[in-house]
């Protein structure tokens, strides 16, 4: 895919323009495959899922001495899970070893898993974020700003993440989305969607796997919310999502479709877009035909 010269300035935006975004289940080896492949295809980042439960820079690392030049960012480091101490001490662990290469990705996940956690109590997220991000910059040598994003929705998390971060990686996103997190976070701070591909030129087909996939998220607030947010209603959730809701959601169809709607992020605002395999395809199929060219 042609490289669009749209969104951050080159020298602010440290990903690249493209990257791939890996589910920390597939387990180190696999990960690690595949990063290696997504490397070698000219792929500028990989990012790894932290999920509720700790362990996502022991992943981060392995993938670090696995490859020799991509970036490698959470997406994100659950901060229910990860304390300011743990995720500072772990990112100078990478950094010690592999210079420049990894980024943290912050996020503030959902009630419905953090109820779920002995001892915790969902907060409300900006406030909750704040505070975890003045405990974070009062430590001595903290992880710096600008190695450091959130995966912000809200406009008011948007301007967090200005203040802040590096930016924004936000998950699960429409365009409207993407066009709305550029105009919350300005000119001069990181947009760096993630984006799940369905690459199947059946649309019907497309569409059924991107509804398996999308059938957990759809009753989680901080999603639905930022959804409603680009025009999308209660009845786009129901029945597994609508048709509609999928299309904008996930860049499915054709080879061609799938670069639109990559394209169309870009021209949103987007400065890195991370695309995610999702459906019947074997992800590194996938990555091999949307690589940078």
């Amino acid at each position: 895919m042609a490289r669009a010269e749209v969104g951050l300035r080159d020298g602010m935006n440290p990903f690249g323009t493209l990257g791939v975004w890996l589910r920390r289940q597939m387990g180190p080896e696999r990960l690690v495959a595949l990063a290696r492949e997504a490397e070698e295809l000219g792929y500028d980042t990989v990012w790894i899922s932290g999920g509720g439960t700790p362990g996502v820079f022991d992943l981060v690392a392995d993938v670090l001495s696995g490859t020799s030049r991509v970036k490698v960012a959470t997406g994100i480091a659950n901060i229910w899970v990860e304390t300011p101490q743990s995720v500072t001490e772990a990112w100078h662990r990478l950094e010690d070893t592999h210079p420049g290469r990894a980024y943290v990705g912050l996020g503030i996940s959902h009630s419905r898993l953090v109820d779920g956690m002995p001892g915790q109590t969902y907060a409300k997220p900006l406030a909750r974020t704040t505070s975890y991000l003045d405990e974070l910059d009062a430590l001595p040598d903290a992880l710096p700003a600008d190695r450091r994003l959130l995966a912000a929705l809200g406009p008011r998390m948007c301007a967090l993440a200005a203040e802040r971060s590096l930016g924004t990686h936000p998950y699960l996103v429409t365009t409207s989305n993407t066009a709305a997190a550029r105009a919350g976070v300005g000119g001069e701070a990181v947009v760096a969607p993630e984006l799940g591909v369905v690459l199947d030129p059946d649309l019907g087909s497309a569409r059924a796997q991107a509804r398996s996939a999308l059938s957990y998220y759809l009753d989680l607030p901080n999603y639905t919310n930022n959804w409603m947010r680009s025009g999308f209603t209660q009845a786009d959730l129901e029945n597994g999502g609508s048709d509609a809701l999928l299309d904008e959601v996930v860049a499915l169809g054709s080879l061609e479709q799938v670069e639109a709607r990559i394209a169309a992020h870009r021209a949103a605002g987007a400065d890195h877009v991370c695309i995610q395999a999702l459906g019947e395809r074997d992800p590194l199929e996938i990555f091999r035909v949307l690589a940078p060219r």
